[in-house]
């Protein structure tokens, strides 16, 4: 069979996905022929392709007679017939099983034997679909993100019965479209949304448990790991509704009680509450389609009373690692008089020097003045021993992710601090109650968790215990917006709020690589295109350090007792072999040493 060229794609279903990926094939050249059973939706089509292109012509994207020869190759119709002299068919029609055969069985009476079938389904089984076509070698799934015109990533679908040729085909007009297509096998939610819903599900799950605010998780997420959107600011764009039929397909394949959805997404879809689309779901919206963010009875008051905190005048910091000199010269650049204590003070000067390195970056690139930073240099005296601490406002213990360790250092904060001294650790898994329990003043201690590199991450996780006394609380959160820090307020439970979302994501992944479903390369390649992530999870994992991931993990698995959170027997081959990352040259992948 040879390879068809595809000038001709017919679209089913003109929605906002229909209508983005009409739009790439007009813009790329190719005969659109849209179909809506709907003259209204044919219409909104249309207009919105129109209005799309000329802002592209205004931003100098696209030249008007390009724009123009866009909308004369895309014509829209409401019966399937238009499909007959189609290439390639593209069906994005509501995700059901019943609508989606119905559009099959119809189309297969029409097209030409050698058209190709695609469904752009994210949830359902293409092998399914296509076993009940009269053509299963030709239907596949081409699975595109929303908005269409502006992500690059397509999954590529196979079915057993696919032809390679027709996937041939299709791979090389993505590539036309200036997408980058992955290729993947048939499971539902493929790769990007097989790894993103398990995580949006957790998300939904610890709202609906009280244990964070909506505004707290979104923002937790956008600015402890650099997402463009938080998890239920998403689910709302993606759609409540659609959300949950995702994840029942998800949970129907893998019985992963992960992918169960969490039952606040099954009462906001009954109750009509789907998210931007109706104007109202985890968020309330101006109207039914905006993106406009009102307030609701659950916004945060700007100008709620406040309880009045402790005066924080100097702060003491220990450790010599990079993350208590990272914490040690973002207090100094605020102004405040800092102690830096290590095991000896020489560790102490060495940390010190570390942080003249950063700020003498800071000056080289303009950020900072040398005077400066000689001032934040001056604020900070290190010191050999924690007895240094004895009148410090403030104690920041940021040592070993050790508990008998952190346990045995705020014994001695007990002793060395004043009465009223705020006392903190940065855990980013252990809880924080056993440090306090650790002191006769149990209401003094409480989390601060910085994320690293601590001067340029904005987040500052506040973890509470039970036995932490309102103006602590208070004190804490005054002082990290002191020194330009976002405080999301969370309990005292592992993971807090980044952690608990992130690593059983990263962990989904490295289960995917386990199970040979997708390459390294192709799962990074498809949260980094198909869901706005910074990084793929295997560049993070080897950043991060596979053994601290592992840590991270037991810590979860042990706390939540759930199956799914169980470490994936590949990290722990690797952590055993030694392979920990970047770290030590190899991880997931081989790094050349320095």
């Amino acid at each position: 069979m040879d390879r068809p060229s595809l000038q001709t794609v017919a679209v089913v279903g003109l929605g906002t996905m229909g209508t983005g990926i009409a739009e790439v094939l007009a813009r790329a050249g190719r005969e659109v022929i849209g179909i809506d059973i709907s003259e209204a939706a044919a219409a909104q089509a249309v207009s919105a392709v129109e209005s799309s292109t000329a802002r592209a012509v205004r931003r100098e994207l696209l030249t008007e007679e390009e724009r123009q020869g866009a909308l004369a190759r895309f014509r829209t119709f409401c019966d399937l017939q238009a499909a007959a002299d189609a290439d390639l068919v593209i069906e994005v029609v509501p995700e059901s099983y019943e609508i989606k055969h119905q559009v099959f069985r119809e189309l297969d009476a029409i097209v030409r034997p050698d058209t190709i079938l695609a469904t752009g389904t994210n949830a359902l089984s293409v092998t399914r679909l296509a076993a009940d076509s009269e053509r299963p070698e030709r239907v596949l799934g081409l699975h595109f993100f929303n908005p269409a015109p502006a992500m690059k990533l397509v999954e590529v679908v196979s079915s057993v019965l696919t032809d390679p040729q027709a996937v041939e085909a299709v791979t090389s007009l993505a590539l036309d479209l200036g997408k980058e297509p992955v290729s993947v096998g048939d499971r539902p939610g493929f790769v990007a949304d097989g790894l993103l819903f398990g995580y949006l599900n957790q998300a939904a799950a610890m709202y609906e448990a009280k244990y964070a605010s909506r505004e707290d998780i979104d923002a937790a997420m956008k600015l402890g790991c650099g997402l463009p959107m938080g998890p239920l600011a998403l689910l709302d764009l993606i759609g409540v509704d659609t959300a949950r039929t995702v994840l029942e397909a998800m949970y129907a394949d893998s019985h992963d009680r992960l992918h169960a959805p969490a039952p606040i997404l099954g009462q906001l879809s009954e109750a009509g509450l789907t998210g931007r689309k109706s104007g109202r779901g985890f968020y309330t919206y101006e109207e039914a389609g905006s993106a406009t963010v009102v307030r609701d009875a659950l916004t945060p008051l700007a100008d709620a009373p406040v309880t009045p905190g402790r005066s924080v005048e100097s702060v003491g910091v220990a450790g010599s690692g990079t993350m208590a000199s990272g914490i040690a010269e973002v207090f100094a650049k605020a102004g405040y008089a800092t102690v830096l204590a290590a095991r000896g003070l020489e560790k102490a000067e060495i940390a010190k020097s570390r942080i003249a390195k950063s700020l003498s970056r800071s000056v080289s690139k303009g950020r900072m003045t040398q005077d400066a930073a000689d001032e934040v240099l001056a604020r900070i005296t290190p010191a050999g021993t924690l007895d240094a601490f004895a009148e410090v406002d403030l104690a920041v213990e940021a040592v070993a992710e050790d508990l008998a360790v952190k346990q045995q250092l705020f014994a001695t904060l007990d002793k060395v601090c004043k009465p009223g001294a705020v006392l903190a650790t940065t855990t980013s898994s252990l809880p924080v109650v056993a440090c306090a329990r650790a002191t006769s003043r149990p209401q003094d201690v409480i989390g601060m968790h910085f994320f690293n590199p601590a001067p340029a991450m904005k987040l500052v996780e506040v973890v509470r215990t039970v036995l932490t006394s309102d103006d602590v609380h208070a004190t804490v959160r005054e002082v990290c917006t002191k020194v330009r820090k976002h405080p999301v307020d969370c309990g005292d439970r592992a993971g807090f709020i980044v952690n608990a979302l992130l690593f059983p994501y990263l962990n989904n992944a490295i289960k995917m690589v386990q199970e040979h479903y997708a390459t390294l390369d192709d799962i990074d390649a498809a949260m980094k295109l198909g869901g706005g992530y910074p990084m793929g999870p295997f560049e993070l994992l080897d950043v991060v350090g596979l053994d601290v991931s592992l840590a991270i993990e037991q810590v979860l698995h042990r706390e939540f007792r759930d199956p799914g959170l169980a470490p994936a027997p590949l990290l722990e081959h690797l952590v055993a072999a030694g392979c920990l990352g970047r770290k030590t040259g190899r991880g997931f992948r081989e790094y050349a040493r320095r």
